[in-house]
């Protein structure tokens, strides 16, 4: 009997996503558009945090959000009901995560050329979503306060590819067993380089600081 015949099939979809994702990259440069993926478990407060973040920065950059859901367009119209700005939804048709194709089909329906600034707000988990590059020039997630703080050890990858990690519902420390510098510790043990950033953003608390870290990152981005 033959042997059975095995396909990296896996191996070949990732290699072609990089591929497309580093080729979107190197478009949105020569357009001038930086742009952030974010990323977490559902009900950590992206879309809360966005808002805040959004208030922030809309009157000195331009900006738009991709939102991305299996389903809904829930939060693509509370960002543009609470902001004002671009918002479009992008459903995954039951995918757990984005690509650099499915990304790009959201970019085609933005005015890029109208824009310095596209947020993509992954779709809600801390597995599939780390795995693929969709282009942008930098990651971010958001770790909540009731999550735990020893998701980094659980979730390496998530934490590992992300450039900064915003932990939010600070309001909520002394009703949770969350250490915030064992967090710290432990998400620099994915990743050395990773900023860590507290905020509550029920209350804005923090929120001027991860703004000003990507208000910095776009501004590096178009100037280099």
């Amino acid at each position: 009997m033959d042997p059975v015949r095995v396909i990296e099939i896996k191996k070949s979809v990732f290699a072609d996503n990089e591929l497309d994702a580093n080729n979107l990259r190197n478009e949105l440069k020569t357009k001038g558009v930086y742009l952030l993926n974010l990323m977490s478990s559902p009900g950590s407060g992206k879309t809360t945090t966005l808002i805040r973040t959004i208030g922030l920065l809309k009157d000195k950059i331009r900006m738009a959000v991709m939102e991305a859901d299996i389903d809904s367009d829930v939060d693509a119209v509370k960002i543009k009901e609470a902001t004002g700005i671009q918002s479009i939804q992008l459903h995954t048709g039951g995918m757990c995560h984005l690509d650099a194709e499915m990304t790009r089909q959201g970019l085609d329906n933005v005015s890029l050329d109208q824009l310095d600034l596209v947020i993509l707000e992954n779709v809600g988990n801390l597995v599939c979503p780390a795995e693929f590059d969709t282009g942008a020039v930098s990651s971010a997630m958001i770790l909540s306060v009731p999550e735990g703080h020893d998701k980094p050890l659980k979730y390496p990858l998530m934490f590992s590819v992300c450039d900064v990690v915003v932990v939010n519902k600070m309001d909520v420390l002394p009703y949770f067993d969350f250490d915030l510098e064992k967090c710290k510790a432990y998400v620099h043990m994915r990743n050395p380089k990773a900023t860590v950033i507290p905020i509550c953003a029920k209350t804005g608390e923090g929120v001027e600081v991860f703004a000003q870290w990507l208000l910095d990152e776009v501004t590096k981005w178009k100037q280099q």
